[in-house]
Formats: structure tokens, C-alpha cells, sequence
């Protein structure tokens, strides 16, 4: 049986409650913005498929709640991730001072090599940003983190941020794809039946 793409990532999403995490993957994976907020209760998930370069990528998007009383996230969720989407809401100066704490988690218990994104969400609220994009871009900078500002009301950046991101995670795991037990392409030539 052929699996139907070439690279199986999971991207795990972190940052405060409000953000914008679950904004910012149901605008990816279905085109589509809800307006009102519902706090995300333990873990979901969405799967988008994307193809570039010739190759499909089949991305779990892994969302975690962003209420404190989940500050203890276990080794579990970030098991297997190639990515980390941290996202911070450039209106909210708590949620940006909070990257630390998000860091420190990811710095305990995510792989070794996992790649990190820093994301600045709602920068459709203009009149409200009190996140300077020269300040996230300097934090992710001084990190190595990569960093972009995005809209998910307003399908700002959004789907730029994610093939960057898919293609950092690509450059990275055909690096040493001998160490990534989720890379498929091999493992199809290997399951074919004669």
C-alpha cells in the first residue's frame, strides 16, 4: 500500500490562550476565519496536504490550549514534532513577555533539532499593535528562530509563513534523513508489493 505524499510532518503550535493558534490553523487548513472566540480544550488537530518543489508534504497540525493550568505540557505532545509554530498576539504585551516560559518548555522537553518559528499574530489590528515588528524580529533573531507577522481575519502572510516553514523543515531533514523515522519516501519504494 503506497502512502499518497512524500513527507509526513507534525508542526506543533504554542503560545498563549487568544493568540490566535486555532485562528491560524483553520485559516491554513480550510481557508476559513472564526470570528469568535472558543478557548481550545487539551489538544486538536487538523491535517493539511500541500505540494511544491514535486513533492507533497501531509502536515499534522497539532493545537494545544493556551490556558495556564496547561503551562506543564507533556513530553508527549512534542514527541515526533519537526516544527514549532510559538505565536505571540502583537496587541498583547503579556503574551509576548510570556515567550520565555514557551521557550523554556520547548527547551526541556521538544527534540534536539526541531525547528522553531516565532509568529506574530492579529496584525490586522493596526490601532492596537503594541508589539513592534522590529522587536519580534529581533527576539526570533537573537533565538534563531525564524520569524514572520501574520493575519489569519485577513489571510495576511499566512500561507507564506507556512511553506517557509515547510521548506526549513524539508532543508533540515534531507540533511540526515537517516535520523527522521518519519520521512516516507523511502518507505514507500520499501512497501511496494511486486
Amino acid at each position: 500500500m503506497n502512502a499518497d505524499f512524500d513527507y509526513l510532518f507534525k508542526i506543533s503550535f504554542l503560545g498563549d490562550s487568544g493568540v490566535g493558534k486555532s485562528s491560524l490553523i483553520y485559516r491554513y487548513s480550510d481557508g476559513t476565519f472564526i470570528d469568535s472566540f472558543i478557548s481550545t480544550i487539551g489538544i486538536d488537530f487538523k491535517i493539511k496536504k500541500i505540494e511544491t518543489n514535486g513533492k507533497i508534504f501531509k502536515l499534522q497540525l497539532w493545537d494545544l490550549t493556551g490556558n495556564e493550568r496547561f503551562r506543564l505540557i507533556p513530553r508527549s505532545f512534542y514527541r515526533g514534532a519537526h516544527g514549532i509554530m510559538l505565536l505571540y498576539d502583537v496587541t498583547n504585551q503579556d503574551s509576548f513577555d510570556n515567550l520565555k516560559n514557551w521557550i523554556q518548555s520547548i527547551q526541556e522537553k521538544a527534540p534536539e533539532n526541531v525547528n522553531i518559528i516565532l509568529v506574530g499574530t492579529k496584525i490586522d489590528l493596526v490601532s492596537k499593535k503594541v508589539i513592534d515588528t522590529e522587536t519580534g524580529k529581533n527576539f526570533a533573531e537573537q533565538l534563531g528562530f525564524s520569524f514572520f507577522e501574520i493575519s489569519s481575519k485577513e489571510n495576511i502572510n499566512v500561507d507564506e509563513a507556512f511553506h517557509h516553514f515547510v521548506h526549513q523543515i524539508y532543508q533540515r531533514v534531507n540533511q540526515d534523513p537517516q535520523n527522521n523515522l518519519n520521512l516516507i519516501e523511502n518507505q514507500k519504494k520499501e512497501n511496494s508489493c511486486f
